[in-house]
C-alpha cells in the first residue's frame, strides 16, 4: 500500500511543471510522510459547478499547475466538442497566491488546442471577467479566484459565451475531458500566441457602471470603503469617481491586495472580525454607510449605524433594500432569487406587479433567469445589471446603495428607516443562519443522514406543516442535496456548503406588523424566534 502510493507520488511529481510543488512533493516522498501523501493523493479535486476550488499545494486533490493544466486541456476539449474550434477564452485572475500563474497556464493550453485565448491585463474583480465574456463574444471565460476562501485556498471558476457559470451538464462533461486527459506532455502548452487585453475592456465595464444609476439622482452619501485585501479597489474607485459620489474613505491596512489576508481570519465581510477595522474607521469618520467587497468584489457588504454603533446589514436586509430601489425607480423584468434567500422578495414583486421566480442556490441558476431584471442571493450576492453582467457583482451594487442611501439623506431618513417602511408593508422578515464549519466531511453527511432519518416534527414551538427532500426536486427545482421545512410563520433550508467545508442552515421567521409602532415588539418575538429554531434545529442534527 505504502509503495503504491510512493510511486503515484513519483509519477506525479514526474510532470509536475511547478518547482515549488515539485520541492513540496520531493521532501514528502523523501520523508515517506504517509498521512500526507494519502491526503494529497486519495483521489482527485472534483470539478463541478463551482469549478474548482481547493488548498493549494502539490497532488491531485490540491489546487496547483498540474490540476489546473489539466482542467483547462479538459475544457478546451468540451468546447471544440461544442464546436468552438477557434472560439475565443477570456481569463481574468485575482490576487493570490498562483492566481497569474493558473491564468497564464490556462491562456497556454487553450492557444496550444487552437482556441483564442486573451487574458485581462492584471488582477481584477470578477464581474469584470463575467462581463468581458459577453461584450467580447467569447465562447467561455475562466477566472481564477477562491473569492472569500482562507488564503491557503484557490479556485477555478468556468462561465459559458452566455457570461454566466456552468450548471449541469456542461460540468459533468467538462469533468468527463478532464479525466480523460492522459500525460501532461502530451498537452501542448506553447510559451505565446496568446493576447493580453487592455484596458479597453475595464474602460467599457465603468462606462456601463453608470447604467446602473438614475440620470440626475443625488450622489451625496459617504461612504467607508474596504477591499478585504482583495482586487476591487481601483475598479470601485473608478466607477464611485466616475458616478459623482464623494470619494470613499479607504481601510488603509485591507486597501491593498495581499493573499495572506493579515487582518482578518476569513476574508469575508460575513466572518466574525472581518469589518473590525472598517467599523474603527467609520467611528473614527462617520460616513453615511460603509461598503465592503470580498477579495475578487464580486460580493457587496452594507454596514449601517444603528443607535451607537454600526452593524452589518444582512445580504437579505440589502437584498430587499435594492429591490424596492428599483420597484420605486420603475424597473420592469423578473425579479429572481435562490431558495435559501428571504421570502419578502417575492411579497415585494408581488406588490409592485412583477414576475418572481425562485432558484437553486447559486448565481449560475439566478443568472439563467428569463427576462431577469434584478436578483440576489443572502450570501452578499447582487445582480442589478444583467445586460452587462450576468453574475453577482460588488461594484454595481456599491454603487446602487449608495444611490439609495443619497436619496434618503436628502430626504432625513437613513436604510433602516426604510427597512422599517418595508416590515409594516411586508411583515417582518427576519433571518439568520446556523453554519457549521467542519475539518471532517463525514459530520456533515451524518447530520443530512440524520435528519432525513428522524425529521423534526417542530422547531421553537412552531408545527413544521411540511417536509421536503430536495434531492428528489420539486414542481419548479431540479434535484439539490437540501432539506426545506415550512413551518407556521417560519422556513427552514438546511444544505452543506458548495465551496466550502460547512453545513449551512437557512433560518426565516415572518411575523406580522401592523405599524410602525409595534416593530420593536416583532423585532423581539422574530429574535425569540429564530433563537429557538436554531437550537431546535442545532439539536435534531447532531451539530
Amino acid at each position: 500500500m505504502q509503495d503504491e502510493l510512493i510511486a503515484r507520488a513519483e509519477a506525479w511529481l514526474a510532470e509536475d511543471p511547478d518547482p515549488e510543488t515539485r520541492e513540496e512533493l520531493a521532501e514528502l516522498i523523501a520523508a515517506k510522510d504517509v498521512p500526507e501523501l494519502t491526503a494529497r493523493f486519495s483521489g482527485t479535486l472534483q470539478f463541478g459547478t463551482a469549478g474548482l476550488r481547493g488548498e493549494l499545494g502539490a497532488g491531485p486533490v490540491r489546487m496547483n499547475r498540474a490540476v489546473v493544466i489539466r482542467a483547462a486541456a479538459g475544457l478546451a476539449a468540451y468546447l471544440r466538442k461544442q464546436g468552438e474550434t477557434d472560439g475565443l477564452v477570456v481569463i481574468g485572475y485575482d490576487a493570490r497566491h498562483k492566481s497569474a500563474d493558473f491564468a497564464r497556464d490556462t491562456a497556454a493550453v487553450m492557444t496550444g488546442a487552437g482556441l483564442r485565448a486573451a487574458v485581462l491585463p492584471r488582477p481584477l474583480p470578477t464581474p469584470v471577467l463575467a462581463y468581458a465574456i459577453r461584450h467580447l463574444g467569447a465562447a467561455a471565460g475562466v477566472e481564477v479566484t477562491a473569492s472569500h476562501n482562507p488564503p491557503r485556498d484557490n479556485g477555478y471558476k468556468v462561465y459559458l459565451g452566455d457570461g454566466s457559470q456552468i450548471v449541469p451538464p456542461a460540468d459533468a462533461e467538462i469533468a468527463a475531458e478532464i479525466a480523460a486527459v492522459g500525460s501532461l506532455a502530451d498537452v501542448p502548452r506553447p510559451d505565446s500566441g496568446w493576447e493580453t487585453l487592455d484596458e479597453g475592456v475595464l474602460n467599457a465595464y465603468l462606462a456601463r457602471t453608470d447604467a446602473v444609476l438614475a440620470q440626475d439622482s443625488p450622489r451625496t452619501a459617504r461612504t467607508v470603503y474596504t477591499a478585504m485585501h482583495g482586487v476591487g479597489k481601483d475598479v470601485l474607485l473608478a466607477a464611485f469617481a466616475r458616478a459623482g459620489f464623494p470619494e470613499p474613505v479607504l481601510v488603509a491596512e485591507q486597501a491593498e491586495p495581499d493573499p495572506d489576508f493579515p487582518t482578518v481570519a476569513f476574508p469575508n465581510p460575513e466572518e466574525p472580525g472581518a469589518m473590525d477595522l472598517a467599523f474603527a474607521k467609520a467611528r473614527e469618520t462617520g460616513p453615511d454607510l460603509i461598503i465592503a467587497n470580498d477579495p475578487d468584489a464580486d460580493r457587496c457588504a452594507v454596514a449601517v449605524r444603528d443607535s451607537a454603533d454600526w452593524r452589518m446589514l444582512r445580504g437579505d436586509e440589502v437584498g430587499a433594500l435594492l429591490a424596492q430601489h428599483l420597484v420605486n425607480r420603475g424597473a420592469r423584468g423578473t425579479f429572481a432569487e435562490s431558495i435559501v434567500s428571504s421570502s419578502l422578495l417575492g411579497r415585494i414583486a408581488e406588490k409592485a406587479g412583477l414576475p418572481y421566480e425562485e432558484t437553486l442556490t447559486g448565481f449560475k441558476w439566478i443568472a439563467r433567469v428569463e427576462g431577469l431584471r434584478y436578483g440576489y442571493e443572502e450570501a452578499l450576492g447582487y445582480c442589478v445589471d444583467p445586460d452587462g453582467v450576468r453574475d453577482k457583482d460588488g461594484i454595481t451594487a456599491a454603487l446602487l446603495i449608495t444611490e439609495l442611501a443619497s436619496e434618503l439623506k436628502e430626504a432625513g431618513r437613513t436604510l433602516l428607516d426604510l427597512l422599517d417602511d418595508i416590515a409594516v408593508a411586508h411583515g417582518l422578515h427576519a433571518t439568520d443562519q446556523l453554519s457549521v464549519r467542519v475539518e471532517d466531511l463525514s459530520v456533515i453527511a451524518n447530520a443530512m443522514g440524520r435528519l432525513r432519518e428522524q425529521p423534526p416534527t417542530e422547531l421553537a414551538g412552531l408545527p413544521i406543516t411540511r417536509s421536503e427532500d430536495l434531492t428528489k426536486g420539486t414542481d419548479t427545482l431540479p434535484p439539490t442535496d437540501g432539506l426545506r421545512y415550512t413551518l407556521d410563520g417560519a422556513r427552514v433550508i438546511v444544505r452543506p456548503s458548495g465551496t466550502e467545508p460547512k453545513l449551512k442552515c437557512y433560518l426565516e421567521v415572518v411575523v406580522p406588523v401592523g405599524s410602525h409602532a409595534e416593530l420593536p415588539t416583532a423585532h423581539a418575538k422574530a429574535a425569540e424566534l429564530l433563537a429557538g429554531i436554531k437550537r431546535d434545529l442545532s439539536a435534531a442534527a447532531g451539530i
